[in-house]
């Protein structure tokens, strides 16, 4: 229980050597126990985004100016998927009055590991995931024209980041998917440094689940992961298999 409460209270995570310290084991069963708790932290699958949602894609891996010259990709502006791997994620944004009468915002996001960023891949994971007639709102990026022509009634907003638009003229951004990226990559890059591909769907999970949790205290966390795993079990081999 001390080990799932340090897990959940972090705000960036917890690397294995650090909790290994704190709970006085060793980096190898802190490791298997960090991953054992992010079973827990599993995305709901079956929920729809609806309303206002912002998406976009990344690739998670070095920098292609920190590369030695044989090891960059030319003309990919870092979008390779040989040297990085594609994550498509998104934002929906909500609004809600308080006791008080002021307005108040809740974001909600979803995100997957991909296998590529092009237009059938991405426009799948989108009518999959976003009820019909919901507003998506993307960046200039060609693949995203394929929304223009859905079925399910999107309405397709663009914001021009090329031309240093950050809000449309319609008031329309992608702010909070960008917020999203910045805080997993200070997660990986900054606590946990390096992430096997392999294993990379669980730290995606642990990322979201903390994003959608952030309106929580740390005790109302730690209470959700508690529910979540009471009368469940974790067999070793659900941990060590990845897909």
């Amino acid at each position: 229980m001390i080990g799932i409460y340090l897990i959940s209270s972090h705000k960036n995570g917890i690397s294995s050597i650090q909790l290994a310290k704190d709970i006085e084991v060793t980096q190898t069963t802190a490791w298997y126990m960090l991953h054992r708790v992010r079973t827990l932290m599993k995305q709901d699958e079956d929920r729809l985004l609806s309303g206002n949602v912002e998406c976009d894609e990344m690739y998670l891996g070095g920098r292609e100016t920190n590369k030695h010259n044989h090891q960059k990709v030319e003309g990919t502006q870092g979008r390779s998927t040989k040297t990085k791997t594609p994550i498509f994620g998104m934002v929906e944004t909500s609004y809600t009055v308080d006791a008080d009468n002021k307005p108040r915002i809740h974001t909600y996001a979803k995100v997957w590991k991909v296998e590529d960023c092009r237009a059938k891949t991405l426009i799948n994971v989108i009518e999959n995931n976003v009820e019909a007639g919901s507003y998506i709102t993307t960046d200039e990026l060609g693949v995203y024209s394929a929304i223009d022509k859905n079925e399910k009634g999107f309405y397709h907003a663009v914001v021009c980041h090329k031309d240093r638009e950050f809000t449309n003229a319609e008031g329309f951004t992608t702010n909070r998917i960008e917020g999203f990226w910045g805080g997993f990559k200070r997660m990986v890059f900054g606590t946990y440094h390096m992430v096997n591909r392999s294993y990379l769907p669980r730290y995606i999970d642990e990322s979201v689940f903390r994003y959608n949790t952030k309106e929580l205290t740390e005790g109302q966390r730690f209470e959700l992961m508690f529910a979540i795993a009471f009368g469940k079990k974790c067999q070793y081999s659900s941990v060590k298999m990845v897909g």
